[in-house]
This record gives structure tokens, C-alpha cells and sequence, in this order.
């Protein structure tokens, strides 16, 4: 039985297998539309932000 996932950009279903080569995406499209998002920055992955008073000079290197 195959494996049924939404695209992440529009929703449509989307057979996780090797008829489905942009997956998770349902078309090329639909990927690069993701990755543009990307690379604008409107996406993030959360994290911490750097204390600059931990990092060690560059003149210790």
C-alpha cells in the first residue's frame, strides 16, 4: 500500500514513492516556489542567538 502525503506548498496529495520524483512536493513548481521562500527568508528554523561576550577573539586562533 502507498504512502499518501499533502504537498507542503498547495495541500494535493501526493504518492511518497518513485513515481512521485518531486516529493514531498506534488510538482516541480510547487518545490521551487518552497525553496524561493527560502532563500527570501521567510522561513526560519529557530534557534539562540550567539552571545558575543562567549565567542573567543580571533586573535586566540
Amino acid at each position: 500500500m502507498d504512502t499518501i502525503v499533502s504537498c507542503p506548498r498547495c495541500g494535493k496529495s501526493v504518492v511518497w514513492g518513485p513515481e512521485s520524483p518531486w516529493r514531498p512536493f506534488c510538482s516541480k513548481r510547487c518545490r521551487l516556489v518552497d525553496l524561493g521562500e527560502w532563500l527570501d527568508e521567510n522561513h526560519r528554523i529557530p534557534g539562540t542567538e550567539d552571545d558575543p561576550d562567549e565567542d573567543s577573539p580571533m586573535s586566540e586562533h
